[in-house]
């Protein structure tokens, strides 16, 4: 067995460390990094799991020109070629890069040095715009640069937890269990989210607010606070510029009762939360997405950190607000520049900082204003004004809001660039140029979390098939542009000294952000990098990043939050769901991850579902003024009244419906420009269904030709759920050929097939149009398998058989049956004697609400 290898975690921005151990060519063995202080031996059920992401299942492995495998000079000289043409003819902002918060830090550097500096415009967004550059935009505007002003110790030291717009439990696990292992010494959770999730059902107090209500909702409390003598005013006058209005205007509209009218909560829950608020100095508010996306998040952000600084709860043990990013390294695109409206080294775009990076860069072409953000860029190669795009490790023909206009501008666009490591992505289909790059597992580099911590990310294979890493596909293309000797760069450990160097350079303390120490590093001392946090313990002194050193509280108001409409009356959220990722290109690799939701769900009240005729489980249609996409019904009193909740994973490569890019508008926050995703007008009705059915086969097959095809991984294989209308027959199409045994059953409209060669299950098919269909659990484990015809037809064996159900613990595959069962006869009466049972939940613990529901479902029976 080969040495261990620590690295980093490819998901979420807790920036968990692991140490993986390769058993051969393409595998690998997880396990949580007990040294790493971002999780201290913990992982959540993805973390745990990316051993089984890491094969070549689907790859893109060699240049692709169009439908031709190219080489790379070939690819490269074209892509420069292209670009060059564009910027001589229509000038440097005719072109753009569109990255990710997926690439490594060094990756970020290179290509936003390329652009900014040597092409000469600012056009280079990323990703992390649709997830925290309202975060981005409050913390300049309050602290005069983006820091981030907590970390992880806090969260050790906290007396009180208020998380805003986030399911912790689900999106940030190991952060979660932080904070449950705190609650469990006697501090607080108050959870602000219009839904009732995961994360709620375990608050000391839920406030199911209005969405968009969040400024009203933070006003009243900071309100509430100078009312009752907690306004820290020896901080105030030493730390923060208040303006002179700022009080005046925080009280108009502020009382409890317009709150909790504004906010549609309880005056009696809003007051518990003011008084928790009031008796603990000591807290963290963490917040997250629905904050963020929405068309206010900036003001929804300074209203967070307005309260912390106007209490003194910042730079102090346990005390702070806390922004957790999404992708594992939004926050180091956030130090180099990643984002359209900054430059390298928190630097943005005043004379004098343009000045110190185009020295520092020796930049023949220094942009010298702002680029396109990511909604405004897509619609300028939309509109004809962008010539040539380059996206990188990303995938906005899904992702982005109003996607459809989005595919409609790609397709338009005279010359697509696509650098990624799948072959076939909706975004890919649109690229004149495929270039192969990189994974996780294959990278080599640095990564920073949510607390500032950079971490390193060591490759563990060999670079597959012609793939190279990011960096240097950018950097190749520099030189071919003109400026081989700025972009000579052979390993990554030169790029990071030059960042570091950068990061120092006519700094002289004006920008937190520095490496002080780090521009000098050896190869080999990278390679042996420790994690550290850059910044410290930042704001500790009560200086800031402001030319006087004080924090500025901002004027914010709450805007009128729009009524339902009469064609769209519902309002439309999304989200995350636990065990997937971004579009599943990697999560959607392990059988295991894609058990948890196996389809996407529209999850609507009871109440609304009865008022509008939808059954659970049957299949929906949501439309907005934007699109519209199908989803299957799951009822959820989780919901407030008029509001719906769908996922946003689901691509054209897996499935039929789903797909949740086509409902957003684009409007977008004016502060940050980041998109509203958490409050778009939309309706729902019955979609029109005449059968269903499911198809499991060993290998790769073509989607079934029906209106409802979702995918998913499975050991052995594939599944397919189907439903549609017509004739069931033509999704017979996609059967592998071998010895076909079929049952059918006319009266019931229903048609049972199974394949088999050399004796072997390779593909069953199930449909009907009024009988119930079999569990798939053990159809599942039978494919590859010798088989017995009539036992596959009839959807199991003779005989009882064992079902543990679906699955809630993924981390260790306990199904929601087994724990039932085991509650009801070992009396279990705990998640903890659960997890002694049954090791579910003594993991990740993201799955613990749900067991929790459970035990209390069967108290709830009991004493019926």
């Amino acid at each position: 067995m080969e040495a261990p290898i620590r690295t980093t975690c490819a998901y979420c921005g807790v920036g968990c460390g692991i140490v993986a151990t390769r058993t051969g060519a393409r595998s690998v063995t997880i396990a949580a990094d007990p040294d790493h202080p971002a999780n201290l031996g913990r992982l959540c059920s993805k973390g745990t799991h990316l051993g089984e992401t890491v094969r070549l299942d689907g790859r893109l492995l060699h240049p692709m020109i169009g439908k031709r495998r190219a080489s790379w000079d070939k690819a490269l000289d074209l892509v420069a070629r292209r670009f060059r043409r564009a910027i001589a003819e229509h000038g440097p902002d005719s072109v753009a890069f569109y990255v990710s918060g997926q690439l490594l830090t060094e990756d970020y550097y290179v290509a936003n040095k390329l652009m900014k500096g040597f092409i000469g415009s600012a056009n280079i967004d990323t990703n992390s715009r649709l997830c925290m550059s309202s975060a981005v935009a409050g913390h300049m505007r309050a602290f005069g640069e983006d820091v981030v002003p907590a970390s992880y110790d806090d969260l050790d030291a906290a007396d009180l937890f208020v998380l805003v717009g986030s399911n912790t439990a689900w999106c940030h696990p190991v952060v979660y269990q932080r904070i449950r292992a705190r609650c469990a010494a006697g501090a607080k959770m108050v959870v602000i989210d219009p839904r009732r999730t995961e994360t709620a059902e375990e608050a000391d107090l839920h406030l199911a607010i209005r969405p968009g209500s969040d400024v009203a909702l933070f006003k009243a409390l900071l309100a509430y606070c100078r009312e009752n003598g907690l306004i820290d005013e020896a901080y105030l006058a030493r730390s923060v510029h208040v303006p002179d209005d700022f009080w005046a205007e925080v009280g108009e509209g502020s009382d409890l009762w317009s709150a909790a009218r504004t906010c549609d909560v309880p005056p009696t829950d809003l007051r518990r939360f003011l008084e928790l608020f009031a008796a603990h100095p000591r807290t963290v508010t963490l917040f997250s997405q629905g904050v963020n996306q929405s068309v206010r998040g900036t003001d929804q952000v300074n209203a967070i950190l307005n309260l912390h600084l106007a209490t003194g709860r910042i730079g102090k043990p346990g005390a702070a607000p806390f922004s957790i990013t999404g992708q594992p390294n939004a926050m180091g695109g956030r130090e180099v520049g990643g984002l359209a409206s900054t430059l390298a080294s928190h630097m943005g775009f005043e004379p004098e900082s343009v000045a110190t990076v185009s020295q520092f860069w020796a930049a023949p072409n220094m942009a010298c204003k702002p680029g396109l953000k990511a909604v405004d860029l897509f619609r300028a190669v939309g509109e004809g004004r962008i010539k040539a795009l380059w996206i990188m490790a990303t995938n906005p023909a899904v992702s982005m809001p109003d996607a459809g206009e989005v595919r409609a501008a790609l397709a338009a666009c005279p010359f697509v660039v696509v650098s990624d490591v799948i072959a076939d992505t909706d975004t890919g289909r649109f690229a004149h140029v495929r270039l192969p790059a990189a994974a996780w597992g294959e990278k080599d580099g640095t990564v920073t979390n949510s607390e500032r911590r950079i971490s390193r990310q060591r490759a563990l294979f060999a670079l597959p098939g012609e793939t190279k890493p990011d960096w240097w596909i950018v950097k190749e293309v520099g030189s071919r542009m003109g400026w081989r000797t700025h972009f000579a760069y052979d390993h990554p450990a030169e790029i990071f000294r030059e960042h570091a160097r950068l990061s120092t350079y006519r700094n002289h303390g004006r920008r937190l952000f520095a490496l002080p120490g780090l521009s000098a590093i050896g190869n080999q001392a990278y390679d042996a990098l420790e994690p550290f946090r850059w910044g410290g313990d930042a704001f500790a002194d009560g200086r800031f990043s402001t030319a006087d050193g004080k924090a500025r509280l901002v004027p914010v108001a709450q805007r009128a939050l729009p009524g339902p409409l009469a064609a769209w009356p519902m309002t439309l959220n999304t989200g995350r769901y636990r065990d997937h990722w971004h579009t599943m290109t990697r999560t959607g690799l392990s059988a295991r991850l894609a058990r948890h939701r196996e389809e996407p769900l529209v999850e609507v009240h009871p109440e609304d579902a009865a008022a509008l005729g939808l059954a659970d489980g049957a299949i929906a249609r949501v439309a907005t003024p934007q699109g519209e996409s199908l989803f299957r019904v799951s009822l959820s009193e989780g919901q407030r009244r008029g509001e719906l909740f769908v996922p946003i994973h689901w691509t054209d490569r897996t499935a039929t419906g789903g797909r949740t890019g086509l409902l957003p508008r684009p409007l977008v926050d004016p502060q940050s420009g980041q998109p509203g995703f958490k409050l778009t007008p939309a309706s729902i009705t019955p979609a029109d269904i005449q059968w269903k059915g499911f198809l499991l086969a060993a290998d790769r097959v073509e989607r079934p030709d029906c209106l409802w095809a979702t995918r998913i991984q499975v050991p052995a294989g594939e599944v397919y759920e189907l439903a549609g209308i017509g004739d069931p027959a033509r999704v017979e199409a996609v059967l592998p050929k071998g010895e076909r045994i079929e049952v059918i059953d006319t009266a019931r409209g229903a048609r049972r097939i199974a394949v088999l060669r050399e004796g072997r299950l390779v593909a069953a098919l199930f449909v009907t149009r009024d009988g119930l269909l079999p569990s798939r659990e053990w159809l599942i484990a039978q494919l590859g398998e010798t088989a017995a015809a009539p036992a596959v037809l009839a959807g199991g064996p003779a005989g009882p058989r064992e079902d543990p159900g679906p699955i809630v613990c993924v981390c260790f595959d306990v199904g929601i049956k087994t724990i039932v069962g085991a509650i009801a006869t070992q009396q279990l009466t705990s998640v903890d004697a659960v997890g002694a049972a049954l090791s579910a939940g003594t993991n990740c613990g993201s799955c613990r609400p749900a067991i929790r529901r459970l035990i209390d479902d069967a108290r709830k029976i009991a004493n019926a």
